[in-house]
């Protein structure tokens, strides 16, 4: 949070849940003057007044409102309103353009324009920001959401209009026009993308292209591989660039749907929701696909599946299903920052059109906090008419409170951590991964190994005694479905001393953190938190996971969790191990091996110059002699197998036996040089051909050059 004269805490107050933000002098149209600090915190809302007939109320000044903050009565420094169109009968159209636009043979970047202390730069202008994610749409997709721009900015832009343009292209978030109601540059900018800059299809050596350090933080390039994650932080990056202006916002949201790793992004899909809040922009979000009506077996983009499900329906309700999860995610971004989600339309200008409808006249106010703490805390924020018979639209009740990490004492950092993993709103200054297996010890219990990367490009490196070093405080809460704590485990790591080559060496690749612990079968809820003490940056991860009971297992062959690394490390590793494993009970870990340990691959993403190890764990119940189990992996382009293993079936002596649970360890080690780099579905096949029982695992791996 920048010192500035007015240090901004945005966050909205309306009908839409909306925020704003921006730096406002006090005392402007007539309000009172503020006394004030170099360290004073603007805090900026917007809200809407409405009659009983539901049409908007002028006229009001600061005296008609009251503001408390955490109870205690606020000052208003400022106040404007935004007339805007209410009705139909009240708008109008921009005139037709004269001058066909052009299309130019590069589209220069540009930049939001903030405004200044005291500045309301768009006065009774409705702001409307076009954000087209190239990454997340094919071609057709593409040239269907930029033909619908091109119809409202012809058709539906009214001369209350201001339109921004703003592109995603897979690496970094570009403003191609600032606000502006000038037809045909907004048109040169549509048309040019439509001829094809841009759009987001480059092909990339992802092991060789040099990090580029995007403004999301996501510069690993094995981290920038996974697409969800980087498109959340591409959008979060767009709405902190339209939050330094006071005015509501709104962003249309352009993209082929947008799915969600199952429960992996959620942590960077609050934290770009709660931004596009605190920054007062709504998002209205697209499925630029359309209306999709896909055939039952699929188009011709893809092979025939093949199988009874193609029979049975189970394709056709996968497609569906599938579908429906990259709506979701669409329907939920809207709903969750006050926009509305157009999909199975064809019609894509209508999106536009109803951010341009929801935006009404309303009033700008702003108070500088009597809290002058910045302790990341949040604050409870009441704002009332003194006109009971009003109606006042306000949305979230409060904002988090900014935070100086230099200036918190030993006994704040401390409680700092244990604040921060009780905040519902997500911290993303540090990217992290976990993946979370699980292998069966006896009928009761389960060993649980928990394995967390953070991108080393990330931890900052402080020179002290001839060494660079870092230090990292980690936190990791575990609960049941009942909300009751069974595990929690906290603990600093380093100070971690690096020579000038392994400090080079941690740049480039991420930061392992193992641990693990013992658990009942169950369903759980995980929180990890990771700081940074240089530089106080702080990252969260929160996910449920099943333990599953095993014992009942009756239909398939009973597995535990298939682990699949390319990297095996000794326990004294001490750079990419920083747990100290001689302090845990690593005689319960499957993953260790004679005096090597099996580091999970939680980005899945592989080198063709390395080998990738499989992993896993095959049980029987009861005293019976142990029945043979056969495996084998398989490589999938689509629809088309590959590559796959030899079977290989577990040795009797490799069979352990614990309280009347057999136990039967699969590994492969899988050369990579014959595949080509892309993208593959890797299964894991497990037989019991005795009892006429099978199991597969599956799951998308990257290979890189």
């Amino acid at each position: 949070m920048k010192k500035t004269l007015a240090t901004l805490l945005s966050f909205a107050l309306v009908a839409s849940a909306q925020q704003v933000g921006g730096n406002v002098a006090p005392g402007q149209n007539g309000g009172p003057v503020a006394s004030f600090t170099a360290n004073s915190q603007l805090v900026v809302e917007t809200v809407g007044v409405k009659d009983k007939s539901g049409k908007a109320i002028e006229g009001l000044s600061a005296k008609d409102f009251s503001i408390t903050e955490d109870g205690v009565m606020q000052m208003i420094s400022f106040l404007e309103y935004e007339k805007l169109p209410d009705t139909p009968a009240d708008t109008e159209l921009l005139p037709a353009s004269t001058v066909a636009p052009t299309v130019v043979n590069h589209l220069a970047r540009t930049e939001i324009t903030p405004e200044r202390p005291g500045e309301i730069q768009y006065k009774n202008r409705r702001l409307i920001s076009l954000y087209f994610d190239m990454s997340a749409m094919p071609i057709p997709d593409q040239l269907r959401a930029l033909s619908g721009a091109e119809k409202f900015i012809r058709t539906e832009m009214q001369k209350v209009d201001l339109l921004a343009i703003m592109r995603y292209n897979g690496s970094s978030v570009d403003v191609l026009v600032n606000f502006t109601d000038d037809r045909d540059k907004l048109l040169t900018a549509v048309e040019t993308m439509i001829v094809g800059e841009g759009q987001g299809f480059d092909e990339t050596d992802t092991s060789t292209a040099a990090d580029t350090g995007a403004a999301f933080g996501q510069d690993d390039s094995e981290f920038n591989l996974f697409t969800t994650d980087r498109q959340l932080s591409a959008l979060q990056t767009a709405v902190k660039m339209l939050g330094t202006l006071n005015e509501k916002k709104s962003l249309v949201y352009f993209a082929s749907g947008l799915r969600l790793n199952g429960v992996d992004n959620q942590a960077q899909l609050h934290a770009t929701e709660n931004a596009a809040i605190k920054a007062g922009v709504q998002i209205w979000t697209v499925d630029a696909r359309g209306l999709v009506a896909a055939p039952p077996l699929g188009d011709a983009t893809r092979g025939a599946p093949g199988g009874a499900a193609m029979y049975s329906g189970q394709s056709a309700m996968a497609m569906v299903t599938n579908l429906q999860r990259t709506q979701y995610t669409l329907y939920a971004i809207a709903g969750d920052t006050g926009g509305k989600a157009l999909l199975d339309f064809n019609d894509l200008s209508l999106g536009i059109v109803n951010a341009q409808k929801s935006t009404q006249s309303y009033y700008i106010l702003g108070y500088y906090t009597t809290n002058a703490n910045l302790d990341g805390k949040f604050r409870k924020v009441k704002i009332t008419l003194n006109d009971a018979t009003a109606k006042l639209e306000q949305g979230r009740q409060g904002y988090y409170a900014g935070k100086v990490w230099s200036k918190l004492g030993t006994a704040d950092k401390e409680r700092q951590l244990e604040e921060a993993l009780m905040l519902g709103d997500p911290m993303t200054e540090l990217s992290i991964r976990m993946e979370i297996d699980y292998f069966q010890l006896n009928k009761a219990e389960y060993y649980v190994p928990m394995m967390v990367k953070i991108p080393g490009s990330e931890l900052a490196l402080a020179k002290k005694g001839g060494y660079q070093q870092s230090e990292i405080d980690f936190i990791l809460e575990v609960k049941d479905d009942y909300g009751s704590t069974i595990q929690n485990i906290k603990e600093k790591i380093g100070p971690i001393k690096l020579s000038d080559v392994t400090a080079a060496e941690l740049a480039k690749r991420p930061m392992e953190y193992p641990t693990g612990f013992t658990l009942l079968p169950g369903k759980y809820k995980v929180k990890f938190l990771a700081r940074d003490n240089e530089t106080g940056h702080i990252g969260t991860f929160e996910t449920p996971f099943v333990i599953p009971n095993l014992l009942s297992e009756t239909k398939h062959v009973p597995i535990s969790s298939v682990v699949v690394s390319s990297q095996k490390v000794d326990l004294k590793d001490a750079l990419f191990n920083a747990v100290k494993d001689k302090d845990r009970a690593e005689t319960s870990n499957p993953l260790v091996l004679e005096g090597q340990k099996l580091i999970p691959s939680v980005t899945r993403v592989f080198s063709k110059s390395k080998d990738m190890y499989v992993f896993l764990q095959a049980y029987e119940k009861g005293t019976d002699p142990t029945r043979p189990v056969v495996s084998f992996v398989s490589f999938y382009k689509g629809a088309e197998k590959v590559y796959e293993t030899a079977p290989v079936q577990v040795a009797e002596n490799a069979v352990t036996t614990s309280t009347s649970v057999k136990t039967m360890p699969i590994r492969f080690t899988v050369p990579l040089d014959k595949l080509a780099p892309g993208q593959y579905t890797c299964q894991v096949t497990v037989l019991d051909p005795g009892g006429q029982k099978a199991a597969f695992w599956s799951a998308d791996v990257m290979i890189v050059q």
